[in-house]
């Protein structure tokens, strides 16, 4: 049924490009967009697991890792394009504090008691704390005068370097330690596309969500200023949750389905994969467009390292339950409580 309605909802991406020519209002355009973009989500993922069925682990992570962010992506070098540096930011770390408090937390919450893989969960965790202590190198001068200033965009390149090469060391050590575990998934569903038609439909939805993209980052302005939001509070809760969305669901119905163990590595690895891929790929793409500074405000930093540390906290003893989810899920709340009192700058 979720899969039907969601094939029925990828209609909404080509119909917000025909109302954006057709000169629709900028918030129903923005509202459009963002529903629209989380279909886009779930065929990209959709697509991605079906090419990764033909190619194998090492592959299928690349593919899972590059097309599995596209709409992250896409949305961020748009609003590269258009300036919005403090929109850019404030996704990226939404992105990733969401998936370590929200998804987790409505995960834990539906999943219930369980075991969860502590050392795998601990890995994922470690790779977003180590991103916090590198972001304070070009994050703290930030804090005085001009954080998009040139010279905190160069000290963020050799940031995301390291970032991007400790993303690839991980990924393969991971991949060597899950070699044995790996079977290869012949059920219908996997089986059902083949891998021309997984990279067509990959291409053509990454494609149709640049053009969504696009038109949610060129009305996200209007939209905050409707809803008497910041621009800050609009990329770092509402489009941060938009850009994950299709992935968000399917580890809550994945820990509804009792399957909590993976539930929790899918939302971990989520965010560890933004904190250490996306966000350094992003700063290095920028320097094609305008270059980005790493320069994350202190509520930032704080909302990063806050959730690393309660997170770990929660799954110290490896062990799930609904009170821990609800706890996350709380936490949550008071950091977009927090991103909401602070606004832009």
């Amino acid at each position: 049924m979720v899969r039907k309605i969601l094939f029925a909802l990828l209609a909404l991406g080509p119909l917000v490009v025909v109302l954006d020519r057709a000169g629709l209002g900028d918030i129903e355009l923005f509202v459009l967009a963002a529903l629209a973009l989380i279909p886009l989500a779930w065929l990209i993922g959709e697509a991605t697991e079906h090419a990764a069925h033909y190619t194998g682990p090492g592959i299928g992570g690349f593919l899972n890792a590059t097309f599995g962010n596209a709409p992250e992506l896409i949305i961020a070098l748009f609003a590269v394009h258009d300036g919005l540096t403090e929109v850019v930011r404030g996704s990226l770390t939404g992105s990733v504090v969401g998936n370590l408090l929200l998804v987790l937390g409505f995960s834990l919450a539906f999943g219930g008691s369980g075991e969860l893989d502590r050392r795998s969960s601990m890995i994922s965790l470690g790779l977003v704390g180590f991103a916090v202590l590198l972001f304070l190198i070009p994050a703290i001068p930030g804090w005085h005068g001009d954080p998009d200033r040139h010279d905190l965009a160069v000290i963020s390149v050799p940031v995301s370097i390291v970032l991007l090469v400790v993303y690839v060391g991980v990924t393969l050590f991971s991949l060597r330690r899950h070699r044995q575990q790996h079977v290869s998934d012949d059920s219908p569903d996997m089986a059902a596309w083949s891998f021309t038609t997984s990279m067509l439909v990959l291409g053509g939805a990454t494609v149709i969500t640049a053009l969504v993209a696009e038109i949610l980052v060129g009305t996200l302005e209007a939209f905050a200023e409707k809803a008497h939001l910041s621009d800050f509070f609009v990329a770092a809760v509402i489009v941060a949750i938009v850009g994950n969305a299709a992935e968000h669901g399917g580890a809550v119905v994945v820990a509804y389905r009792g399957k909590i163990k993976l539930a929790a590595e899918i939302a971990l690895a989520s965010g560890a994969q933004v904190a250490v891929f996306l966000i350094p790929a992003v700063a290095l793409l920028s320097w094609l467009i305008e270059p980005l500074a790493l320069s994350f405000r202190q509520v930032e930093i704080f909302a990063l390292a806050g959730a690393t540390a309660f997170t770990a906290l929660i799954l110290a003893n490896g062990r799930s339950s609904k009170a821990k989810g609800i706890a996350l899920i709380g936490a949550y709340v008071l950091v977009a409580l927090a991103f909401l009192l602070v606004g832009d700058r």
